[in-house]
């Protein structure tokens, strides 16, 4: 039970501290304006810091049902753990969200446009095409998942292994980089979680200016990243 608990702890601070950023960015009457990509990517990283350095020594600090599934698909995690955790991460990623909207409850207000609003709470395509957003997502979330078997020394022992508190720093800047290098297309969701909690709370939420939840795009940032962590499992497996 501690360990869902914290998976709910560090997810929703994730999704705190990296849509606060955006909501920061796009919303109006808020004086964060100017950071662009470079500080979305900046502040991603820094709040996949947080939530692994949180959650890390009691949980694992999965914070993602991708890497959740990858884990448990190279052996290296209980799949009977894995429903459980799947629940978390979203609840977390939904309380998450929840905070930002109360944080900005006035700029919301304030803000008339839709897509804007939304952003702060999912991801979109830059070019919608589904099929090749899913072959965004998947590469995305392979390179996260292939990286998170190495950082957490998962090459060095037939046994289970998760995340410690001293990884939070190679982990955030792994994110960090394919925020930057990859993140352009689909605004690299590569985490279920991080998509469809605070998807669902804004389809919940009694936004002023809320506009359209896009449910027709949400199945890429679900399938995308799970296809992308069994993709990096196999490769791990393969070479270990």
């Amino acid at each position: 039970m501690t360990s869902y608990i914290f998976e709910i702890i560090g997810t929703g601070m994730l999704i705190l501290i990296g849509n606060g950023v955006v909501a920061n960015l796009v919303l109006k009457g808020t004086k964060g304006a100017d950071s662009g990509w470079i500080g979305i990517s900046l502040a991603w990283g820094i709040a996949v810091f947080i939530g692994v350095f949180i959650s890390a020594d009691v949980s694992g600090a999965h914070l993602n049902p991708a890497v959740t599934i990858g884990l448990a698909a190279a052996g290296k995690f209980s799949w009977t753990l894995v429903p459980g955790y799947i629940i978390a991460q979203i609840f977390g990623a939904m309380v998450g969200n929840f905070l930002v909207w109360l944080t900005y409850k006035k700029q919301y207000d304030l803000t008339d446009d839709t897509d804007a609003v939304l952003a702060t709470f999912s991801t979109a395509p830059a070019v919608r095409s589904y099929g090749w957003n899913v072959v965004t997502e998947a590469i995305g979330t392979f390179a996260l998942v292939f990286g998170v078997f190495y950082i957490a020394g998962g090459a060095l022992a037939n046994e289970p292994i998760s995340l410690g508190s001293l990884d939070a720093l190679p982990v955030a800047l792994l994110v960090m980089g394919i925020g930057f290098g990859l993140g352009g297309p689909t605004g690299y969701a590569i985490n279920p979680a991080r998509d469809l909690g605070p998807r669902i709370m804004h389809a919940i939420l009694p936004l002023k200016n809320k506009g359209k939840s896009d449910w027709s795009y949400a199945w890429v940032p679900v399938l995308g990243p799970v296809i992308g962590a069994l993709m990096a499992a196999g490769v791990f497996l393969l070479l270990n």
